[in-house]
């Protein structure tokens, strides 16, 4: 196949309110799925821990009983979906690993039903409501691109989007496209001063990912309101040159299909050669905590 020649997949971004009941957010995704794929959806990404209300807004020991293992019954279930409908799916998850060990996960289900593997968060928050540190431990598998079907794919998720080295060292892997799974709202008294900065913000930054390394860069965030958080939505998609190819409501839920054509990245690429003009030699610095 030429360079030049399109090469398109066609992506979903599941956008959903979530119920205190991890059973009927299942269901109710499987639905979101089956939609997303009817529509020509063939690479469709969940939102951040996709079966359950955000637990992070207090510290709460009973909480941990929400996780469950990799592979377990909601990996087993979305498999069955995956294989069913040839479609990728990317299944964010709490990850009880062991006993007083627990990851916030992401799992690449292959359009065959495979387990194509497993990404766990790397950049653990602590913030007021986002209390993740009490809940995951930090990362161990490093970052990973995944070889599926339809493309080769980057995963981070949510705190991991503000860090430039997490989608550089994941594009640098051949990653045609990048997913941030992602639960990030307002908490109360912001959003009146802060919120359209805030999610400007965001944005900016995904669509810097995506301009940066010279691909496809997605976020898939939830909506409603939880507890204290007021979940913001808004998933979307960048191309290659920080393009917003599409865009979902900031208030409701929502499926987003959108097409991307992978030859852009080698267009991008060529024409903005930062993998060309990287100065290796001069970045051992980016291994210190601060220049001192």
């Amino acid at each position: 196949m030429p360079v030049n020649s399109s090469r398109y997949v066609t992506v979903g971004l599941i956008q959903t309110t979530c119920s205190p009941d991890p059973n009927v957010n299942l269901e109710r995704t499987v639905e979101h799925i089956r939609a997303a794929a009817s529509a020509g959806a063939k690479v469709i990404c969940l939102q951040e821990v996709f079966n359950l209300q955000y637990p992070c807004q207090a510290e709460d020991h009973a909480r941990f009983k929400l996780a469950e293992p990799i592979p377990g019954p909601t990996t087993d279930a979305i498999v069955q979906i995956a294989k069913g409908l040839e479609v990728v799916v990317i299944v964010p998850l709490f990850e009880m690993r062991a006993h007083g060990l627990y990851h916030n996960s992401a799992v690449m289900i292959d359009a065959d039903g495979s387990v194509a593997g497993q990404y766990r968060k790397t950049h653990i928050p602590d913030d007021p409501l986002y209390h993740e540190k009490f809940y995951f431990a930090p990362g161990d598998l490093g970052f990973q691109v995944f070889n599926t079907r339809y493309g080769r794919i980057g995963v981070g998720i949510c705190w991991d989007q503000w860090f430039p080295e997490a989608a550089r060292l994941t594009a640098m892997q051949g990653a045609d496209l990048i997913f941030f799974p992602t639960a990030i709202g307002w908490i109360p008294g912001e959003k009146a001063q802060l919120g359209v900065s805030q999610f400007s913000a965001w944005q900016t930054m995904i669509r810097s990912h995506a301009i940066a390394n010279g691909l496809f860069v997605a976020a898939t965030n939830r909506v409603g309101v939880e507890g204290e958080i007021e979940f913001w939505g808004g998933s979307f998609l960048s191309d290659p040159y920080g393009n917003v190819l599409s865009q979902a409501s900031q208030n409701a839920e929502q499926n987003l299909v959108v097409d991307c054509d992978l030859s852009l990245i080698n267009t991008a690429r060529t024409h903005w050669p930062f993998f060309r003009d990287r100065r290796i030699d001069m970045y051992d610095g980016l291994m210190d905590r601060w220049a001192e």
